[in-house]
């Protein structure tokens, strides 16, 4: 598979720098730079070549995102990868290491080095894939979608959603608990399968027992509670 000319329609209406180490660069061949660099254009990046550590570093929307770029895969260097990659990640918040593996046999030994690295699974990420030119492709969206989340601030955005899920999960167990013989292992049952006060209230004793592990018993009480006002205005007793 041969990568596109560009990556999503918004990414060309905004620039970013890409800086390809020294050593990396002398070590391809003349073809695949040039690809590099009309892929760059393409989507609006500028191309510079400097010392860095890592084979590539990304300036996109606000954020920095680093690779190792590995092209070829064999006995002799897979040491050596996964020690840079042990290195380079005390050095990168963000480090990815996209790594080509065209044959059955290099994707093997990839596997079977990764699990005796001693690395932290997913940190960093490794992205396989079957060729170079996809490779590369790869890697810009990743820094493109690194920039995106940046620049419109897609984290702060999900913490506060999940804290504000934190908040609604703990009002539906309170408000559950609070009918009688209702634990909070029932609440997370019925959060679970239902989702919502509103929707406990709705369904029928059936459903209840047909989509939790509450008992017959304590359908019957959510039942009457929602429907039966001599039950819920009555006195209880926890």
């Amino acid at each position: 598979m041969k990568p596109t000319n560009r990556i999503p329609e918004k990414a060309t209406n905004s620039s970013g720098v890409c800086l390809m180490r020294n050593a990396w660069r002398n070590e391809q061949h003349p073809s695949f730079i040039n690809f590099i660099s009309n892929f760059l254009a393409a989507n609006s990046f500028r191309l510079n070549f400097a010392s860095i550590p890592a084979d590539f570093i990304f300036n996109c929307g606000g954020s920095s995102v680093a690779f190792i770029f590995v092209t070829s895969l064999d006995t002799t260097n897979v040491s050596e990868i996964f020690a840079r990659t042990q290195l380079l990640k005390q050095q990168f918040a963000h480090l990815y290491v996209i790594c080509t593996l065209p044959t059955k046999e290099q994707n093997d030994l990839f596997v079977r080095s990764y699990f005796n690295s001693g690395l932290e699974l997913g940190k960093p990420a490794f992205v396989p894939v079957k060729d170079l030119e996809m490779g590369f492709e790869k890697m810009l969206r990743i820094a493109y979608a690194r920039g995106v989340c940046k620049r419109e601030d897609v984290t702060t955005k999900l913490k506060a959603q999940r804290e504000q899920y934190v908040q609604t999960a703990g009002v539906f167990q309170r408000v559950v608990t609070s009918i009688p013989g209702i634990d909070n292992h029932d609440a997370n049952a019925l959060n679970q399968a239902l989702g919502s006060i509103e929707a406990i209230a709705k369904e029928s004793k059936e459903h209840i027992l047909e989509n939790t592990d509450l008992s017959a018993d304590k359908a019957e009480v959510l039942s009457r509670f929602f429907r039966d006002q001599k039950f819920y205005l009555g006195p209880k007793i926890n």
